[in-house]
């Protein structure tokens, strides 16, 4: 059980990362030395931007899960 649940954490943590670099840089910071602050935002998000944050929020709440169900796994077999 430990195994499927420490396989899950790093399928989650490796698509956890890609669908963090897919978004789009907001302005400031790292992403304005990389092109990102010369686009204009027309109109806000669109709706592809949105699935993609309903999708990393949905991932990310798999992986806190995993962790905790991980935690609580190996706490009770010591």
């Amino acid at each position: 059980m430990v195994l499927g649940f420490s396989i899950a954490l790093i399928v989650f943590s490796l698509l956890l990362m890609l669908l963090v670099l897919m978004h789009k840089g907001k302005g400031g910071g790292l992403s304005d030395m990389f092109g990102g602050g010369m686009q204009s935002s027309v109109g806000g998000s669109s709706v592809a931007e949105r699935n993609l944050d309903r999708i990393t929020l949905v991932v990310g709440l798999l992986w806190f899960a995993c962790i905790v169900v991980l935690g609580i796994i190996m706490k009770t077999n010591s």
